[in-house]
This record gives C-alpha cells, structure tokens and sequence, in this order.
C-alpha cells in the first residue's frame, strides 16, 4: 500500500478514536460534561493521541531501516567478481535498485506479468528492452546476477511494504481502542495529553541535537578510517595536494595545509571588503540616518544576504572577473592571467558577507546606552568623538563577534570559490592567481563514481571534519565575546 494511502487510513482510525474516546467519556458522565476530570475534548484528543504517535513513529521507523536491511541482504547475493565488474557495490545496487523500480514499472503498465517479473522466466535481453519501453533508463544490457538481485529486492520490498501496512494498521487501531477504554469520567485526560504533549515537543527538541551527533559520529568513523589508509603526518604537514584516481598505482598526495592557506587567504580578502563597508554602513544607519532613510536603506542592504550563493558566483565569474583582467590582466598592469583568482573569489564573497557584519553591528550598536552617547554629550564631545570614542569602545566586543560570525560564513563558502576562485591548490601570496579551498575540493573529492574505500574519497571526510573544527571554534569564541558583551549592557 501506498504511504499516502497509509497515512490517510491511520489519520481515519485516530479521527475515529477521537470522536469515540469523547462520547465514551460523556456517556460514563451520563452526558454531563461537568462529572468529568476533564474537559472532553482531552479525553478524545488522548485517545487521537495514542492512536497516531505510535503508528506513525512505526512507520517512519520501518521505512528508514527497511532500505538498509533489504540492501544488506541483497549484497550478500552479489559475487564478488560482479562488483568488480561493476567498479564498486554501491554502483551495483544503484542498477539493482533502477532495475527493480523497472520491473514495477513494466508490470504496471502490462508490459510484464507478475510471474516474469518474480522470476526472470524471459530473455534478459528481451526484460531489458520491456524495462526501456516502459520509461526506464537503462544504461546497459542487464546481466543475469543483477536482474536476480532486482527481482529479489522488489520481493523483499513488496513483503516488508504488507508487513508495515499490517503492523501500523494494527498499532493504530490499538491505541484507539487503549484511549477509548480509559475515557471514563475519573480518568486525568488532560495530564495525560499535556504529558504527551511535553513528550512531542521534547522529541522535536532533540531532532537538532541527533540530526548533530550524527553529522559529528559520521565524519569521525570516516575520518578515522581514511587515516587508516593514509597518514595523519602527511594530511596535515605535506605541502602538496595531487590526488590519483588513474587506478594504475599512482600515489596520491593528500596535504591540506595548500587547501587551508586558499581558505583563509580568500577569506581574508573578505573579509578586508565586507568589515570596512559592514561596520561604515552601520555606524550610518546607527548614528546618522534619519528614521525614515533607515527604513529604507536596512532593509536594501539586507536584501543580499538573501541572494543565493550560486548568484555571487555567478556574479565573480561573469562580471568581477572580466573587470579584474581588464585593469590587471595582459591589456592593463599585466599581473592576472585569468579571470579566476583569489581576488575575484574575495571581492564577490566580501559583498555577500556586508549585510551580515553591518547587520550584527548595527543592533550591537544600538545596544550601546543612550546615556553613554548623553554623558559625552554633556562633557561637550562632538558626535564623531562620541562614536569613536564612546560608543565603538563599547561595542567593540560585540563588532568583534560579528566579524568572526562572518569569518566562520566566509571560511564555509563553496560556489563562489568553485566559480570565483579556480581549483588550483598552491601555496602563494598572489591575489591574482587561482587558488581553491577546503570546501570545494570536498564537493570535487566526492562528485562522480567514488570509490568509498580509497583514500581519494575518505579524503574529503577528514577535510570535513577540519572545517568542522575550525568554524566550531570560531563560532564558541564568537559566540563567547557576544555572550559576555550583552551581559555587560543588558
């Protein structure tokens, strides 16, 4: 049975179960809702309850261990010397699983019957053109060992799909028929739902908290196993980054120290673009404009932080970089050779980071005492002394936790770098040449057929997990100067 379908019966029997829970409770009231503990709508919304969070809860659990149980037995049938035909298991059960979705295909639209697609009575070369005729992309003739384990994984999934209507069906109507004998007039509906309730919103609570763990838990297995493979002296001390994927025994230089210099020099120009204009265009709608300008202009600066990031790179390959090579270039000073630079990479990411440092510091500004600004006032302080010396002292902590916020956004960035910036990984101090960083030689180690048992692609895990650290640390050290500001000013 369709999910859909699932959810729209389980949602009938606990509407049900609502509607019988209420009338069991005013009926052992003899219809005077005043009898009861509580009010009768807890009493039907107990048994709604106990009906639908089990069953659901069921449902997504049985779906997210489904695929991984069903994979885990169809590997097994799998010879070894089909995967290395086929390059690695995870593209094998990738055509397995194209070829299973075929088989359903095919026997929908009756092009297969039940029994050919159960049992592959037919030609394979005959199966592999029904499966095209039926909209399914085939990269290849279908050999014999994939097309039994397509017909095995869909056997097991139509089997595991009956046994979770069953099961959720039968949790369901359960927990209406619980909640529906305990509505009796001296039963605490309402605790009980308000407990549950308090149950469901702590368990959305923890999403965050485990969607967390499991980010950290899975860079650290695979950081762990990558330096099993390659080690940890030349991941973090060599000075070269030349990854092989030829498959003929060349070995790859995995250093991230290159990757780490093109991440902070690109932030670092950055950041010398978004702090300046940032804090300049704060301290203006702080201190100098006028209600009505700031209503406007706030608001515009604000808009580029909602502009997407493919924009920015978009907006360094087209238009930053052409104007860089034309001052700098062979027809201008002749420094740039290209338009990819860290130059161009810094300039687009700097204008992406303005809204958020001259955001951050325009409220940490305000923040700052009118009795402060009063006080240098009286003393006879312009207003430009005032803001330096008053009001930019004070809120330094503040600014300064802004522009590392930004520093931890720019050091994360990726499309601006992959479009801006090149891929070349060097150690170099020139703002014209190409130059890459951790974040895009992530996306680059992991694009394609990996294999995830080589080092290349356990590479990019342990290149994660140092970004990881490195943002997390300038983020609790952020995080720390603000915390410790506002508790000063508050």
């Amino acid at each position: 049975m369709p999910a859909i379908w699932l959810t729209l019966i389980v949602l009938a029997i606990s509407a049900i179960g609502f509607f019988m829970g209420r009338q069991r409770a005013l009926a052992s009231a003899g219809g005077d809702s005043r009898n009861l503990h509580s009010l009768p709508i807890y009493y039907g919304s107990n048994a709604f309850m106990k009906s639908i969070v089990p069953a659901f809860g069921l449902m997504v659990l049985w779906m997210l261990v489904q695929p991984l149980f069903i994979d885990n037995r169809v590997v097994q049938m799998i010879p070894e010397n089909e995967v290395a035909q086929g390059s690695n298991v995870g593209l094998v059960m990738s055509e397995v699983r194209r070829t299973a979705d075929g088989l359903s295909k095919a026997v929908d639209v009756g092009l297969l019957d039940e029994e050919t697609a159960r049992n592959g009575a037919a030609d394979l070369a005959d199966v592999t053109q029904r499966l095209k005729d039926a909209g399914q992309v085939v990269t290849s003739e279908i050999t014999q060992t994939v097309l039994n384990a397509s017909q095995a994984y869909r056997s097991m999934a139509q089997t595991s799909n009956i046994m979770m209507t069953i099961a959720v069906l039968i949790v369901a109507v359960a927990g209406a028929a619980w909640g529906t004998m305990e509505s009796t007039k001296s039963f605490r509906a309402r605790n009980t739902v308000e407990q549950g309730v308090l149950a469901l919103l702590i368990a959305a609570a923890s999403v965050a908290i485990l969607t967390t763990i499991g980010i950290i838990l899975s860079l650290i297995f695979n950081t762990i196993e990558f330096f099993r493979l390659y080690p940890a002296s030349e991941f973090f001390f060599l000075l070269e980054w030349a990854p092989s994927f030829s498959g003929r025994g060349g070995a790859s230089s995995l250093g991230i120290l290159p990757l780490l210099w093109g991440t902070l020099y690109i932030s670092f120009v950055a950041l010398l673009v978004a702090v300046p204009i940032g804090l300049f265009a704060a301290i203006y709608l702080s201190e100098y404009a006028r209600p009505k300008m700031r209503s406007i202009a706030k608001p515009m600066l604000e808009i580029l932080a909602g502009i997407p990031t493919i924009v920015y790179g978009l907006f360094a390959l087209l238009t930053i970089g052409p104007i860089l090579l034309s001052v700098f270039g062979d027809d201008g000073l002749g420094w740039m050779q290209g338009q990819r630079a860290v130059l161009t990479a810094g300039l687009a990411m700097g204008i992406m980071l303005i809204p958020f440092v001259s955001s951050l510091s325009d409220d940490i500004i305000n923040a700052v005492p009118q009795a402060m600004r009063d006080g240098s006032y009286g003393l006879g302080a312009t207003k430009s002394e005032t803001i330096k010396q008053v009001v930019l002292p004070a809120a330094l902590p503040g600014i300064v936790g802004a522009i590392l916020l930004a520093a931890s956004r720019a050091i994360g960035e990726t499309m601006i770098v992959v479009l801006g910036a090149g891929a070349a990984a060097r150690l170099s101090l020139n703002p014209f040449e190409a130059m890459t960083t951790v974040t895009a030689k992530i996306v680059s180690q992991l694009t394609g057929d990996s294999d995830f048992a080589s080092p290349e692609a356990l590479v990019a895990f342990a290149l994660g997990m140092t970004l990881f650290i490195m943002t997390l640390g300038l983020n609790v050290f952020a995080l720390y100067i603000v915390r410790k500001y506002r508790e000063q000013y508050e």
